[in-house]
């Protein structure tokens, strides 16, 4: 994985937080959180862990639209793979609340119907981006929460797990550190947007929430126009940072309607939204976004932001730190 890394990664001309590189028939994003990421606490070895994984998550995205596949079909599994690894804050990895339990949001939304599904405050639901496509195109619905989400789930034939599979000692210790200082602790999430060769977007959200929340928050990730939004006409978006701000900011949804409004290029529209609002505000985090002619942007106002994208032209590039 890492000589593959090596042997697509090029140089790229950066503009504003906009890779501009020749026209690409289908491209595919992914990040895994924001926030205090720097090479001080990422050693070389963790750093390649985390390389890897982003890597697999692109590759298997890029595979399915290489081959026809839909950007929703991309979307959802390259989320999946990182629901199942344990070093991002969802599925798998997810953090724990001030009760110790795991609760999972996630949200998808198809950007050539605006239809959209989510499910939040799930326990037992193995990868919640599942669940989520499921809500969108098998219910009159657009999110379902807690045990009726599972249940539906379960209905749909989804892999329903014991609650010990989201365990993880990292997290743990995590919470029990922050239950002596009593305080959450902000963690991110991971994401997908994805540009297929029918020019339809998508885009697609999954979390764990933030370490020692209270009984019954929900954050960004599971509401779409918060952190997840496509729509054809513009771009798809998804988001990753301190929840509440980006709920009452509508940050993704925000990125597409002042391309829409105000004919502002993608590059322009999330540097306005992610620097000249949100970071005013005290809204930390960041964005990945594609637009429909496979403009990529990558937009964050935090020290690093796990992220990376393939384009069908053979380029690409996977990231952690702020300047690289």
């Amino acid at each position: 994985m890492k000589t593959i890394f090596h042997l697509l990664t090029v140089s790229l001309f950066i503009i504003s937080g906009c890779f501009r590189i020749e026209p690409a028939e289908f491209v595919i994003l992914v990040h895994g959180g924001s926030g205090n990421i720097s090479s001080d606490n990422f050693p070389e070895e963790i750093r390649e862990e985390y390389i890897n994984v982003l890597s697999c998550a692109l590759d298997t995205g890029f595979l399915l639209l290489r081959s026809g596949a839909s950007s929703l079909d991309a979307v959802e599994s390259a989320i999946r793979i990182m629901e199942d690894s344990p070093l991002f804050n969802a599925g798998k990895g997810a953090v724990f609340t001030h009760e110790g339990k795991n609760e999972l949001d996630a949200s998808i939304m198809d950007g050539s119907t605006l239809k959209a599904g989510a499910v939040a405050s799930v326990t037992d639901i193995r990868n919640p981006i599942s669940a989520a496509r499921k809500v969108m195109e098998n219910s009159e619905h657009v999110m379902l929460v807690g045990k009726g989400a599972s249940v539906f789930a379960r209905q749909q034939g989804l892999d329903i797990v014991d609650s010990s599979y989201f365990f993880t000692e990292r997290r743990w210790r995590s919470l029990q550190q922050l239950l002596k200082e009593k305080g959450p602790e902000k963690y991110s999430t991971v994401g997908c947007v994805a540009l297929d060769k029918n020019g339809n977007l998508a885009a697609g959200t999954s979390t764990g929430g933030m370490t020692n929340k209270m009984f019954g928050r929900i954050g960004d990730s599971p509401i779409i126009g918060a952190g997840t939004y496509a729509n054809n006409t513009t771009c798809g978006v998804s988001a990753t940072g301190h929840g509440e701000f980006f709920i009452r900011y509508t940050v993704a949804h925000d990125i597409s309607a002042l391309m829409e409004y105000k004919n502002l290029s993608l590059a322009e529209a999330a540097r306005q939204v992610i620097h000249e609002k949100l970071e005013p505000a005290g809204g930390k985090g960041g964005i990945i976004a594609v637009d429909n002619q496979g403009n990529v942007v990558m937009e964050f106002n935090t020290s690093g932001m796990f992220r990376g994208y393939a384009k069908s032209t053979g380029e690409k590039k996977i990231l952690m730190f702020g300047v690289e």
